[in-house]
């Protein structure tokens, strides 16, 4: 698999736009439900939310 980085931009109403590529190649299709949230560290984290539910109701951090 090929990884590309990808460049966006935040827009002026908050929001930013994915590519497809990145999305896909993280296994995620049309109507995969995401939580993202800030890792702390300047880093932005976008998982699949039943993951993350998963993670929360075993107590183990997001």
């Amino acid at each position: 698999m090929i990884r590309e980085p990808a460049e966006t931009v935040v827009r002026e109403d908050g929001s930013v736009e994915l590519p497809m590529g990145i999305l896909v190649e993280a296994g995620l299709a049309i109507g995969a439900r995401l939580l993202a949230y800030s890792d702390g560290d300047g880093r932005i984290v976008l998982r699949r939310e039943a993951d993350a539910v998963d993670d929360l109701l075993s107590g183990r951090p997001l």
